[in-house]
């Protein structure tokens, strides 16, 4: 089984930037789509952002188009998330996770990580 290790969240000022990170271990990570999914307080868990294996972005929320990247680094075992210009709507709790479908359907990921808290201050 895979285990996911995110980390790199913390509190920011809006208009600031984090880069969340996620270590995988376990074989075979390098066959998996990789995905952020994030859930506030309250609300449901609702998907961020998704790439192959090979590193085609297949999807964004639209509410962070343009601010937003995903990108994985294999070598390492790692995929990461830039964050550029948080505002308040983007405090949750940010988990990675693992899946043989890249969509933003979170039923379809099957590893999951702890996760790592973001919040944004006014």
């Amino acid at each position: 089984a895979l285990q996911l290790t995110e980390s790199g969240g913390g509190s920011v000022q809006a208009g600031g930037s984090l880069r969340l990170s996620c270590v995988v271990s376990g074989f075979p990570y390098i066959r998996y789509c990789m995905g952020w999914f994030r859930q506030a307080p309250g609300k449901q868990r609702e998907a961020v952002a998704s790439i192959t294996r090979d590193g085609e972005i297949t999807y964004y929320a639209d509410s962070v188009k343009g601010r937003f990247t995903i990108s994985r680094d294999n070598a390492k075992n790692t995929v990461y998330l830039q964050m550029n210009s948080l505002n308040y709507g983007d405090t949750a709790m940010y988990h990675c996770a693992a899946g043989q479908r890249c969509n933003s359907r979170s039923e379809d990921f099957r590893f999951w990580g702890q996760g790592t808290q973001v919040t944004v201050s006014s």
